[in-house]
């Protein structure tokens, strides 16, 4: 079974790794360069240590969760053992305990009580469950208030995406300056595209194309095809894999252009949020680690996972701030390579500027159902359900129209990132898994009394890192406020 064991490991490592690696990363060496190197290289490390941590913190949660179900019904079995001794069989309970679980477990490893397995994560339960069985009202609304944030910035970040590609890409393949993208021309929004229709027109003439294709999505469920993940994986991989090359190709020629300053404190703001949206895996974790059976190794399988992308994003951010000036790096890094200095094989040219517009293609539904889901489950705790108008029309539109006007007023795609990265992103990578682990300890506790150890616990089982955390948290907050405020008035 060993080599099954690495196989398991080893899809875990790969979903896990397509999870985190996605749009955040084509923003990055913007940020990159606007930042300086090396402050860039010491936060990227940082933020991902930190996020190490918390992951640790949302699968020590995780366990606690599983226990918590499963004692509460070896109690229920309890009480119906002693209400039903009219000869309702020990069996009986098992089976029907067993069916409603059939599908996380066998029946047959029904836990006695006092095994040491009662941590064991067999059952996947999502953050929202984990925020409602730790959290009191106020705190599970704030959890949901700050996934819905989230959820909307990402979903206003794919609808800024995907137009600016296509109008990167067909506005500069039209006239005669088909291959002044590279010579430094910066187009404004007012040049013209097509005869009268200037780059910005044609901006929102896509945005609309985009929100009628797949806004309808929202309006049923789409579940993602195991199909579409691998090959939206592989293009994706093609795509890193590509740029990487042409950058140090490019570099290897001596045609390199950039020269990046070391440090510039003006750019930290936004390459946080970059940073802290490009390591954001935590709110998909229960996902990915249960179906994962021997879970002995999972911290460090996300170690070397954090590990693997930090030298990822490290390798395509400085290939890209060494080949590029930072005044032509483009906020869509795969943009660069749309004209033909760089590269001269049309296809390749095209495949890179389009490829953000399939993989979001793809991925805009699911985010869209996720958090159309997570509008109804904050609006309704108990039983109970909602008219059709409002089930079936209210609750998609409200999903769908803020991140399109939001994409329609602006496609500063750096700065989306950026905001959406420090506020709600900082909420669900750093303040939210703190605040489950610390309830989750008391929680485990105050159950279970104080001798028992989650066989899960964090690494970083000190309160000292959950209070850092926090702190870390709470000053990111502060830092990138006051940094807008002062920002916006210098304006």
């Amino acid at each position: 079974s060993h080599g099954g064991l690495c196989g398991q490991l080893q899809v875990g490592l790969v979903y896990m790794f397509n999870l985190i690696v996605g749009t955040g990363a084509l923003t990055m060496p913007k940020a990159f360069a606007t930042a300086g190197w090396l402050v860039s290289l010491v936060l990227l490390m940082f933020l991902g240590f930190m996020s190490y941590m918390t992951t640790t913190f949302v699968v020590e949660a995780m366990a606690a969760a599983n226990a918590q179900l499963r004692w509460k019904r070896m109690e229920k079995r309890k009480e119906d053992d002693e209400d039903s001794s009219s000869g309702v069989s020990d069996s009986d309970v098992l089976l029907q305990d067993g069916y409603e679980r059939a599908e996380t477990r066998p029946i047959l490893s029904v836990q006695r009580r006092g095994s040491p397995n009662i941590f064991e994560i067999t059952e996947r339960v999502e953050m929202g469950q984990m925020a409602s069985m730790f959290f009191n009202k106020v705190g599970v609304n704030l959890f949901y208030f700050c996934i819905i944030i989230y959820l909307y910035g990402d979903l206003a970040i794919y609808a800024a995406a995907v137009p600016v590609s296509l109008m990167q890409v067909t506005c500069s393949a039209t006239g005669n300056h088909s291959c002044s993208v590279g010579d430094g021309t910066k187009y404004n929004d007012t040049d013209k595209c097509w005869g009268p229709i200037r780059r910005i027109d044609a901006y929102r003439l896509y945005l609309a194309a985009f929100t009628l294709l797949l806004g309808p999505f929202t309006f049923f469920n789409v579940q993602k095809t195991k199909y579409l993940q691998i090959m939206t994986s592989l293009m994706r991989w093609i795509a890193f894999i590509l740029m990487i090359i042409l950058a140090l190709i490019r570099i290897s020629r001596g045609q390199a252009e950039g020269h990046p300053s070391m440090a510039q404190l003006s750019g930290i703001r936004n390459l946080f949020g970059v940073c802290v949206y490009s390591f954001m895996c935590q709110h998909s974790l229960p996902s990915l680690i249960t179906p994962i059976s021997k879970k002995k190794h999972v911290n460090k399988l996300v170690l070397l996972d954090y590990v693997l992308i930090l030298a990822f994003y490290s390798l395509l951010s400085f290939t890209a701030i060494y080949c590029f000036r930072n005044d032509t790096l483009m906020d869509m890094y795969t943009l660069n390579f749309t004209n033909c200095e760089i590269i001269n094989v049309a296809f390749i040219r095209y495949f890179l500027g389009l490829f953000p517009v399939f993989t979001i293609s793809t991925n805009f539904p699911i985010i869209a159902v996720t958090l159309r889901n997570n509008w109804k489950t904050l609006f309704h705790r108990e039983g109970g359900t909602y008219p059709w108008v409002v089930d079936r029309i209210v609750f998609p539109a409200i999903t769908l129209i803020p991140p399109v006007l939001v994409a329609f007023c602006t496609h500063d795609l750096e700065s989306l990132v950026g905001i959406t990265g420090a506020y709600a992103g900082n909420g669900i990578q750093y303040l939210i898994p703190a605040f489950l682990a610390y309830c989750s300890r008391k929680d485990t506790q105050l159950v279970f009394g104080s001798g028992t150890v989650n066989k899960h616990l964090s690494p970083f089982r000190h309160t000292f890192w959950i209070v850092f955390v926090l702190i870390w948290g709470f000053s990111c907050f502060v830092f990138v406020t006051a940094n807008i405020v002062l920002s916006e008035s210098k304006l």
